[in-house]
């Protein structure tokens, strides 16, 4: 269980990657702004509290692995391999530029610590069920992490994916849904229904939560229930807010991927310095 310490710093850490994020977008040139905010605290919470996994150990057979399946928003995974030290951190300015280990979407060849090459909507849990099964014909012990995004539940391979993860009984992979309810054209329910998601997960076999996605004490909580040898595979659904922590980008779809004006680039990091400011004051 986190320390009310650990908690505040993981808190702290979480903010600093929205900073980072937005530094590394900067102004006039599209970025997908929106799911990378919104994934903030879960990633923080899987990197710094409960992986198995750092700069020492990232090549060992038994380190367990994360996936980001909404492949659009890696670059928040960038930040945070950059603060774990695997990144420079000043090749993060090198996103989207030609020749770049930092693309918009991951390179399982080129970026250190990208263990799946996703950004085709759907296929995280497939690559994730296929990694488990591999590492269990190779006698190997790990866990594998996973954030989907809600937008991407419309997509019939998830499904048959889960059904795999049941019967293939793949109990060392979490799948973590970031619900922040947007995708690139609008609102995900309008577009295409995916509730009740928390009972759709369930009816396919799966033990699952749901919690506050920037509630880093319930995010923790909930991860502390796993550790790869529950009786079922396990999906925690995270409440979160689209654009989280600037103002103009929270709760619209307009941000999924747009570039931000100078004067818009300005007002997010001002923004966020202050969140980052009363935090630690």
């Amino acid at each position: 269980m986190a320390s009310a310490a650990e908690l505040n710093e993981l808190e702290e850490k979480a903010w600093h990657v929205r900073l980072e994020l937005v530094r590394m977008f900067s102004f006039g040139e599209a970025h997908h702004f929106g799911g990378s905010l919104s994934c903030a605290e879960i990633v923080s919470a899987l990197f710094f509290y409960k992986m198995n996994y750092s700069a020492k150990n990232m090549d060992a057979p038994e380190r367990d692995r994360f996936i980001m399946s909404k492949g659009h928003s890696v670059p928040t995974q960038y930040v945070v391999l950059s603060m774990l030290g695997i990144i420079p951190e000043g090749e993060l300015v090198t996103l989207k530029t030609l020749g770049s280990r930092l693309q918009g979407h991951p390179d399982v060849h080129k970026t250190p610590g990208i263990e799946a090459p996703t950004g085709s909507l759907g296929m995280g849990l497939s690559y994730a069920n296929g990694i488990a099964m591999a590492g269990r014909l190779d006698g190997f012990r790990f866990n594998i992490y996973l954030v989907l995004g809600d937008g991407e539940l419309q997509e019939g391979q998830v499904w048959e994916a889960a059904m795999n993860t049941v019967h293939r009984k793949l109990c060392n992979i979490c799948v973590i849904v970031d619900r922040n309810k947007f995708q690139g054209q609008g609102e995900v329910d309008r577009l295409k229904r995916i509730e009740p998601l928390r009972e759709k997960w369930q009816a396919f076999g799966w033990e699952t939560f749901q919690v506050d996605g920037h509630n880093m004490k319930q995010i923790c909580d909930v991860l502390d229930k796993f550790d790869g040898t529950n009786s079922k595979p396990f999906v925690v659904i995270a409440d979160t807010v689209k654009g989280k922590g600037v103002s103009f980008m929270e709760n619209t779809y307009k941000y999924h991927n747009a570039s931000l004006s100078e004067q818009g680039y300005c007002q997010a990091l001002d923004e966020l310095k202050r969140t980052i400011a009363n935090l630690s004051g």
